[in-house]
């Protein structure tokens, strides 16, 4: 305990030290992702705090002080990606309007560059835009703009993403006329609007199967805090040290490996 405060105290002066730079840090593009403003030692720190609280309801509760630990130090990095995954949803219907935008302009006469400059000024979603933006910052630096386009799509980490930036590269590369390039364009926004429709289909007909996995999870402890309580051999079970030490990880284990391959299967569908 005393080490979990003392580590939260030198947290701040160590921080240049300890704690990694956005790009290597396991949770850095994530946070990016939310928008997270301060720098990453304070998500440290917030890390730190969620350990306190973990040891003080296990020591409550009798939880092993390890199991606490770890629950306090995965707990920020569940939730953040949690929150980051409904943003990334989010973002895949702000991607295709900015496709759409792009191909307005080019069926006006624009150039690429100045379309998708164009779309990534009038998008708002910052995941949408990024791959983008982050192309035309190498096209602005002298690079070619397919090979802007390649490396953009090598950096991205969104496989639709990815998808749009290498089609535009090829279409670049074959010196596509702009009625042609708004062609190719309208294609790939048309891919990832089936997509979208698709995974919107997937995830409404799944929706009650996900809702029952849960209550399903959420039942099992229930019976167990029920007959521990009316069960008093049950319950000293539970209370003692193989109970403690065995029994509850593995149950919490097993619960919370089914929720994480329930929600990767629904997942995996909607890619």
């Amino acid at each position: 305990m005393w080490l979990a405060v003392t580590a939260l105290l030198l947290a701040p002066h160590l921080r240049t030290a300890l704690v990694p730079t956005t790009g290597s840090h396991p949770d850095g593009r994530v946070l990016a992702d939310l928008g997270w403003p301060r720098p990453l030692w304070q998500w440290e720190l917030l890390r730190g705090a969620a350990v306190i609280a973990a040891l003080a309801v296990g020591r409550a509760i009798g939880l092993p002080e390890p199991l606490a630990i770890i629950a306090g130090l995965v707990a920020p990095s569940v939730a953040a990606r949690l929150r980051a995954e409904t943003a990334s949803r989010r973002s895949r219907v702000a991607m295709t309007r900015l496709l759409r935008g792009a191909e307005a302009t080019l069926r006006i006469g624009g150039a690429l560059p100045e379309a998708l400059r164009r779309a990534v000024d009038a998008s708002a979603d910052d995941i949408a835009r990024r791959p983008f933006a982050e192309a035309l910052r190498t096209f602005d630096l002298g690079s070619a703009l397919d090979d802007a386009l390649r490396r953009a799509a090598a950096r991205s980490r969104d496989d639709r993403a990815r998808i749009a930036l290498e089609t535009l590269a090829i279409g670049v590369t074959s010196r596509l006329a702009g009625d042609r390039a708004a062609v190719l364009l309208a294609a790939v926004a048309d891919r990832l609007a089936f997509e979208e429709r698709v995974d919107e289909e997937v995830r409404a007909r799944t929706g009650g199967l996900r809702v029952q996995v849960v209550l399903l999870a959420a039942l099992v402890p229930a019976m167990a805090l029920y007959l521990a309580i009316t069960v008093p051999s049950l319950g000293q079970t539970l209370s003692s040290p193989i109970g403690r030490l065995v029994l509850i990880p593995a149950a919490a284990a097993l619960e919370v490996a089914g929720l994480v391959a329930s929600r990767g299967a629904v997942n995996a569908v909607g890619r």
